[in-house]
């Protein structure tokens, strides 16, 4: 009858360390899972963040390009304008009969 105790509690005994260490694996997958849910949606945010930074980048960069080309034509568009003013000059110039006279 001993025996039979003792054997009763050495089964018991080894299904609540059998049971403990099961429940500390749970607990110890759970909580992996929930830091590596945690690194995936901070990567999801840091992610949207870097998209976000390049579009304003993208943007920014069009907008310097946009500029630049605005720049460019108005600068061409001058020199136009000045060849144009120097030529009506040169024709009045020569329209002209004073200044005719005075070469």
């Amino acid at each position: 009858m001993t025996a039979l105790v003792i054997v009763v509690v050495a089964v018991i005994v080894v299904a609540v360390i059998v049971g403990l260490v099961v429940t500390t694996r749970r607990r110890a997958q759970m909580k992996a899972r929930r830091q590596a849910e945690e690194h995936r949606t901070t990567a999801r945010a840091t992610q949207l963040e870097a998209e976000h930074q390049k579009a304003q980048a993208d943007e920014l960069a069009a907008q310097a390009k946009q500029a630049q080309l605005a720049a460019e034509r108005q600068r061409l568009e001058s020199a136009d304008k000045q060849a144009e003013a120097d030529d009506l000059s040169a024709r009045a110039d020569d329209i002209d009969p004073d200044v005719r006279a005075g070469q």
